[in-house]
């Protein structure tokens, strides 16, 4: 093996590798059901990157794939694309832009050409990212929600639902991008809170008798207001309510209505409605019956049905205007600033309209049974067929799914899965599979038809990923072997919009729930805790991490784009603050195992640099690990060949650990407890192997007195302990696993002769094949004691780790003198001692560690140290810590700190005032020790 572990030099050729020979295909049908084992990657788009949350989740699904395809069962990973309706289509429009060509220039047909070159040209960016994060999916049944196939099954799933009656079309509220003119998703929609203002109007009663107040964020929309709303039980205003005002600007006539919604403390308890411009408006003017004014057209310009000055103007030229009228007449009372949360489409940062519009839709409850698509998905979590880890995912499932409204799944796009609806002049409806299809299911003969120029959101084709990947409407091998799958692994913000409406749909279709778990990450945020965002300059590219990236290439990366120069700014100096030398390479390993150790049931997950440099240290200690066994092992026998074995304490100890250690990845793995596993395989590995077994293995390696049979034992501990950490690390740290098992297998006869010569699909250890062995813990961890009370001391009497001393036993008991008797060789090497005597009578000057069976372990001081120099070492340390002793207590003699510094600053000076009064009396009787010399 090469001295220096170099992940860059292994990791593509090994990936090639796994790849080329189909390793990560299905190993086939088991005899039963319970023998197959899938998960489903939530599709990414087509055209995007991987950022730090797929890279995250990508982790640990290939972690428990790699697992269970170790563990035997037929183990598939699906993968594939979303074609991202909105962000695709946007891609290729600002292309034509550069151009100075739109869509509409092309026509629907030459544009779809377009998107789909660009999806040739782009769309293998984040697969190949995928593949270097070490992904193990099945990529020959990489699936694209625009494939074929998965046009088929949007197209009977819709034909199926609308003649059900479970799809319509009405005409409703939606979120309206007037830069995109589309509805888009709740998920589409990103509210931040910016600084805004509140306007006070005064709507005049029609009969002059008085006037009431209402405030608005967005005056303009007042030209569309349809009543006014107080509440039924507030005394103010019970007298107005069936009276009407004359609306300001517009001469209209509205009435005073009650509605329960109002909140009688806020304001002055009097609220505008405008029913066609507000989502709450919106239900109340629905019980109300209210006439629902749309003010704006599709590019939110204002239309004819406000008054003819305004026809035209753009809606913030409208608000403008109709303040300044607003106060011209008297009706503007007063405008106060005001922070309010404005919603912004998530590709056009453009303010989205509440729009009233034509649009399919959904129907989500319903009262029979085999309709009601959210009663049952509600249904299949209370019944345990399906659980949330953590469980208090399942509160904020339930939360949302009893407030269920109808699904709005239209989107006024060309890119995507075209509504298969068409209309005759007349405007009949006809749904079906194709237009001949639908004439001969109609019978329509030759009349003609014309189909809607709507697309279905993204998230109704993403609804049929559990079933429409395994093959269907076909009745598939696969549907019949991977369904149910067994995890999901996501992410909360979409619990709603596409875990939800998966179940509705596989439930519907299937007749079984889409997968048995649902595991919900938490969100990975920067080391300060805040939000990835290019807008604040924190995005960490994974594979940046993986690679190392130079600063300058980091500050242009981070700014690209960037139209605003302060923003730039910022960002460049914060850049420059936190990456002072760019990025070091760390390797796809590292990163790896930093993100499963991150991945506890946290909510928020803070992702710290220094772990990942951790994590690549970690793979170092590895590397050396296996350096050294190789080194001891390799042209050496290993005990392949049935000759006789003698192990020692310490390599039975070695394996009962590994059991153990084994047992606990087992335990965690079942309840999704990453992190948990990281720990495991970290401390195992670094401290128990590592730190600890290489250590215990040299005094008999390099002993003349050990017998062939204990050094071929030794070797053969080294390296199937060796092998099997390797395997059992395989599925977290993939690429160095493979690397070095290439090398050690050989040695512990593991490497097969003939099939796949992968570590990735040899059996993963069990915890069953490795006996406890209380005896060799017990005598491991008394020696491991020993050697480190002799070390403790050498620390402390600032001895060299490498000279030998004589150490003397006081108080010890008959096990201590057993374990001694089998322990002594192996102690005195690793402890450097000269000697080991039982006392019989009292100590001399010594310094003295415990041991925890109540053993004192005594080193003589005469002769060993300097006298002179080691007190005069002793008084500078206790005079330094006399001097912070007093310093402190002053200070907590002082009742203004006392009083007035926070609760924690006093409790810590209290904490440092007892540590150092602790230091300074072990000080002083270490100084009378060496005084009596």
């Amino acid at each position: 093996m090469d001295k220096t572990y170099e992940p860059h030099a292994i990791e593509q050729r090994w990936y090639d590798t796994w790849e080329k020979q189909g390793y990560f295909k299905p190993s086939g049908p088991g005899e039963g059901k319970e023998e197959s084992y899938c998960i489903l990657i939530p599709p990414p788009n087509v055209t995007g990157t991987l950022h730090m949350g797929h890279a995250f989740q990508h982790t640990l699904q290939d972690a428990l794939i790699r697992y269970h395809r170790m563990r035997g069962f037929n183990t598939l990973w699906q993968p594939g694309t979303d074609h991202a309706g909105i962000a695709t289509q946007m891609v290729v429009e600002r292309q034509l832009d550069a151009e100075g060509k739109t869509r509409h220039d092309l026509g629907r047909e030459d544009f779809i050409n377009k998107v789909w070159e660009w999806r040739e040209y782009s769309g293998g960016t984040i697969t190949q990212q995928m593949r270097r994060l070490g992904d193990s999916t099945d990529w020959s049944r990489e699936a694209f929600t625009m494939d074929p196939g998965f046009l088929q099954a949007v197209a009977e799933v819709f034909e199926t639902l609308f003649d059900e009656g479970l799809i319509y079309r009405g005409k409703r509220l939606v979120n309206w991008d007037p830069v995109l003119h589309t509805a888009l998703s709740d998920l589409e929609v990103i509210s931040e809170e910016e600084n805004g203002k509140l306007w006070h109007l005064r709507y005049p009663l029609t009969d002059g008798s008085g006037h009431v107040i209402v405030a608005t964020t967005r005056p303009e929309t007042m030209l569309g207001d349809t009543a006014v709303a107080v509440h039924p039980e507030d005394a103010r205003y019970a007298k107005l309510i069936g009276k009407t005002l004359k609306l300001p600007l517009t001469g209209r006539e509205v009435p005073i209505i009650a509605d329960d919604y109002v909140d009688p403390e806020f304001g002055s308890g009097c609220v505008k409605i405008t029913p066609a411009h507000d989502f709450n408006d919106y239900e109340i003017g629905k019980r109300h019956d209210l006439e629902m004014i749309n003010l704006f057209t599709p590019d939110a310009k204002v239309n004819e049905n406000a008054p003819k000055k305004y026809h035209g103007m753009d809606r913030f030229d409208a608000r403008k205007a109709v303040v300044e009228d607003l106060e011209a007449t008297g009706a503007l009372v007063k405008i106060d600033e005001h922070k309010l949360m404005v919603p912004r489409g998530d590709r056009s940062n453009a303010v989205v309209e509440p729009y009233l519009t034509d649009q399919w839709y959904m129907k989500m409850r319903h009262d029979d049974p085999a309709k009601d698509l959210g009663g049952n998905a509600i249904k299949a979590v209370e019944s345990g067929d399906i659980k949330f880890v953590p469980g208090n995912w399942s509160k904020t499932y339930y939360q949302w799914m009893n407030n269920l409204q109808d699904w709005c799944i239209s989107r006024q796009l060309w890119w995507g899965h075209r509504i298969p609806a068409w209309y005759d002049n007349e405007g009949n409806v006809y749904v079906g599979q194709g237009e001949d299809h639908v004439r001969e299911k109609y019978d329509l003969g030759k009349i003609e038809l014309r189909q809607d120029n709507d697309v279905l959101d993204t998230w109704f084709s993403a609804a049929l990923w559990p079933f429409a990947t395994l093959g269907w409407p076909e009745d598939t091998k696969d549907l019949e072997t991977f369904l149910p799958t067994n995890v999901l692994i996501t992410g909360f913000d979409i619990i709603f919009f596409w875990v939800a409406r998966m179940i509705m749909m596989t439930l519907k279709f299937k007749d079984v729930v889409p997968f048995h778990e649902i595991y919900i990450t938490g969100l990975i945020r920067d080391e300060h805790g805040q939000k990835m965002s290019k807008s604040k300059g924190n995005v960490i590219d994974p594979i940046d991490l993986i690679d190392g990236i130079e600063l300058e290439t980091l500050v242009k990366k981070r700014t690209a784009g960037m139209m605003q120069p302060q923003l730039a700014q910022k960002i460049e100096k914060n850049t420059r603050k936190s990456f002072p030398e760019g990025i070091k390479p760390h390797g796809t390993d590292a990163l790896r195992f930093t993100l499963t150790a991150l991945a506890s049931p946290s909510r928020d997950i803070n992702f710290d640099l220094g772990r990942l440099e951790g994590y690549r240290n970690f793979c170092n200690k590895i590397w050396n690990a296996a350096r050294y066994v190789l080194m001891n092992t390799e042209d050496q026998d290993c005990g392949i060949e049935n000759k006789e074995m003698e192990f020692s304490a310490a390599d039975r100890w070695i394996q009962s650990r590994l059991g153990k250690t084994i047992a606990e990845i087992e335990k965690q793995v079942k309840v999704y407890r990453f992190d948990l596993v990281a720990n495991a395989i970290h401390d195992f590995t670094w401290g128990d192997f590592c730190d600890w077994y290489l250590e215990l293995s040299k005094p008999v390696l390099q002993s003349e007195e050990s017998t062939d049979a204990q050094k071929r034992g030794t070797r053969h501990t080294l390296v199937n302990t060796l092998e099997a950490l390797l395997r059992v690390m395989h599925p977290y740290m993939p690429f160095i696993t493979e690397e070095i098992w290439q090398r050690v297998a050989p040695l512990a006869g593991k490497l097969p002769s003939a099939g796949a010569k992968t570590i990735m699909l040899q059996p993963h250890p069990k915890s069953s094949d490795y006996a406890q062995d209380a005896t060799a813990e017990t005598e491991m961890h008394w020696a491991m004691e020993f050697i480190l009370g002799v070390r403790r001391i050498r620390g402390e009497m600032n001895l060299s780790p490498s000279k030998p001393v004589p150490v003397l036993l006081e108080g010890v008991s008959k096990d201590d003198k057993e374990i001694l008797a089998r322990q002594a060789p192996l102690v005195k090497f690793l402890a450097r001692l000269e000697s080991i005597e039982v006392l019989d009578g009292n100590p001399p000057p010594s310094a003295v560690a415990l041991m925890p069976g109540g053993m004192k372990i005594h080193l003589p001081m005469a002769g060993i140290i300097d006298k002179d120099a080691e007190l005069k070492r002793l008084d500078k340390e206790i005079e330094k810590t006399e001097k912070n002793l007093e310093g402190c207590k002053r200070k907590l003699s002082n009742d203004n700190f006392v009083k007035n510094a926070p609760g924690e600053v006093v409790e810590q000076e209290r904490k440092r005032v007892s540590e150092m009064e602790g230091t300074l009396k072990e000080l002083r009787v270490q100084r009378e020790r060496i005084a009596a010399l």
